[in-house]
């Protein structure tokens, strides 16, 4: 099995839609650092697992100096852009998203 991690600073805004009161549900902004691991048993044609480029394309293309709840169909929290780039990212199988030195949310995809 062949592992790759890519990690990238993304500078971006966004506002959460809670069932609760929270500061969070006001605009504001993270420089987020977010870890993308991909997995491949065979390499492709370039002899990689993703190229690195395509991951930043995927993920800070879209994502950096952007108001997140414009981008994306979901309630921007971290745990949901874990997921989202687990899901988008060819051969993705975990991100972790880290919005402060104290918050991190993670997301492995289930292989069974």
């Amino acid at each position: 099995m062949y592992y790759v991690q890519k990690t990238l600073e993304i500078s971006s805004a966004h506002m959460l839609f809670l069932d609760h009161n929270s500061k969070c549900e006001n605009l504001h902004g993270h420089n987020w650092i977010v870890n993308v691991y991909c997995k491949a048993e065979e390499l492709d044609d370039n002899g990689m697992v993703t190229d690195f480029t395509i991951i930043k394309e995927m993920v800070h293309g879209k994502l950096d100096h952007r108001n997140l709840n414009e981008v994306l169909d979901f309630n921007p929290t971290a745990e949901n852009i874990a997921h989202w780039i687990v899901e988008t990212v060819p051969n993705c199988y975990r991100a972790d998203v880290r919005e402060s030195a104290n918050n991190l949310a993670i997301y492995i995809k289930d292989e069974n």
